[in-house]
């Protein structure tokens, strides 16, 4: 009997498709979110419908990546990819914003596969010499997932219903899966799992406590109580991750300065990606009064940058270096930053589509240059890990985003109401519901008072975004030339 081959451009095809479903997630879903909360209400919350996702997302990622090396990667995207289906099924079908947050969670534990594993393949199949011009096809599924999806958000949204911002996975995952299963062929020697589950539980515990302070910082009586296990387990991860013989992040890889730099800018810009995808759809709706599909776009402009500064990113790199591609792509980023810090209602949606441009600019130069810097650092046997680590920081930088920035949020829009409690006319943070919605029964007072809320406090939340650009900047600045 024959032996199957791999068909190459056809699991590069699939494994693309997987990518876009996992990649157009952050931004179909940010355009429809106004929507969502205002058929299923509770404001208050609408950080979690992200954070949830997120925190799965970032909690699995490295348990996948593990699981591949033992099982097989097809079998483990198989799962992953399954999970994620029967999530997006069930968010489209959320009563509430409880049952919303509860299937996120679902959604987010078979997302943790998709990225990770789908990358593995390619690096399984392509040789070195490949591996670059192939990742600017991978970086091409950013640009297209980050263009469509806000656009198809927005039309999906306004013509047709929020639901099917989830629902459209369905035939994507299931086209990915048959092309994976006829058209790649793997050879896997079975091993004993060696997983590290005490390190997992006990990051999983750790994270979670923070990002519930971080959310509902001030509004719950069990600060105190989860602080401290929070910051028990925090202690008690880094000291099993120091002794265990399969740690959960190899601690050792991040004493090299191009890793470590990488992954903590990663983490930086993390936080300023999900800032700026959860929030300027909200801000160009309820506070610039414009549709959906325009809010959509001007996320858009983000992901024409993207694929375009991370095209040149592999010739500069080549020309003039890797400390200064980044720099480069830092100062992108803190311009786009200080964009968004000043932006104004007055000036339109023009103005926040050149601030994801330039924005989209910093993230594409900065992004592929970690990635070749972090793989020419290590050898064979330590590129999964050490690429997984920075992913693996990413989706943190994305779950602390998601957390910190709704939490800044919050606070700051219940701050403002309850400083303006006389006009305000017993306002609440959920009042935004009607403001997202159909606010033709509100008063003009009220209407005005709950718009000016949230424009201050979103200026607030673009000017942390900034600050986040700033520390990446500097932290830029610590690469040693010709590193």
């Amino acid at each position: 009997m024959k032996e199957r081959q791999t068909n190459r451009p056809l699991v590069l095809v699939a494994v693309m498709m997987a990518m876009f479903m996992g990649a157009i997630e952050a931004t179909i879903v940010a355009t429809a979110m106004p929507d969502i909360v205002a058929e299923l209400g509770s404001f208050s919350l609408y950080s979690w419908v992200f954070s949830s996702y997120l925190l799965m997302n970032a909690a699995t990622v490295l348990i996948y990546g593990k699981f591949s090396d033992i099982f097989g990667r097809r079998p483990v995207l198989f799962v992953g990819i399954a999970i994620f289906l029967i999530g997006s099924v069930l968010c489209g079908f959320a009563a509430s914003m409880e049952q919303m947050i509860l299937f996120r969670f679902i959604q987010g534990i078979g997302a943790g596969a998709v990225m990770p594993v789908a990358a593995t393949i390619v690096g399984d199949i392509y040789t070195k010499e490949e591996r670059a011009k192939v990742q600017g096809y991978l970086a091409s599924v950013w640009g297209i997932s980050a263009v469509s999806g806000p656009a198809l958000g927005g039309l999906l949204v306004e013509f047709v219903s929020w639901r099917w911002v989830f629902w459209i996975n369905v035939p994507i995952g299931i086209i990915s899966i048959i092309m994976l299963f006829l058209f790649l062929d793997e050879q896997v020697e079975k091993k004993k799992p060696n997983i590290d589950y005490i390190g997992t539980v006990l990051f999983l515990i750790s994270i979670s406590s923070f990002m519930y302070l971080l959310v509902e910082a001030g509004k719950t009586e069990f600060m105190i109580p989860l602080l401290i296990v929070g910051m028990i387990s925090l202690v008690f991860f880094v000291f099993h991750e120091q002794r265990t013989p399969v740690p959960m992040i190899p601690f050792h890889l991040w004493r090299m300065r191009p890793i470590l730099i990488a992954n903590l800018v990663s983490l930086m810009t993390g936080i300023m990606l999900i800032g700026i995808s959860t929030f300027l759809p909200m801000y160009v709706q309820s506070v610039m009064g414009k549709s959906a599909t325009v809010a959509g776009f001007t996320l858009t402009a983000m992901s024409i940058g993207w694929p375009i500064a991370s095209s040149l990113s592999g010739r500069l790199l080549l020309f003039i270096g890797y400390r200064t591609t980044t720099l480069i792509g830092g100062a992108a980023l803190l311009a786009g930053g200080l964009m968004f810090a000043f932006m104004d209602p007055s000036y339109g949606p023009w103005w926040a589509a050149a601030s994801s441009f330039v924005t989209g600019i910093g993230m594409g130069l900065t992004s592929t240059a970690f990635i070749v810097s972090i793989q020419n650092a290590v050898d064979w046997h330590e590129r999964g890990a050490a690429t997984a680590s920075n992913i693996f920081m990413r989706n943190i930088g994305n779950t602390i985003g998601a957390a910190l920035l709704g939490g800044v949020l919050n606070i700051r829009l219940t701050t403002y109401l309850q400083n303006n409690q006389n006009a305000s006319d017993n306002l609440t943070i959920d009042s935004i519901n009607e403001l997202l919605g159909e606010n033709g029964q509100m008063s003009e007072s009220a209407r005005f008072i709950l718009s000016e809320g949230l424009t201050t406090s979103l200026h607030i939340v673009y000017w942390v975004v900034f600050l986040f650009a700033v520390v990446s900047f500097i932290l830029l600045l610590f690469l040693k030339k010709g590193e």
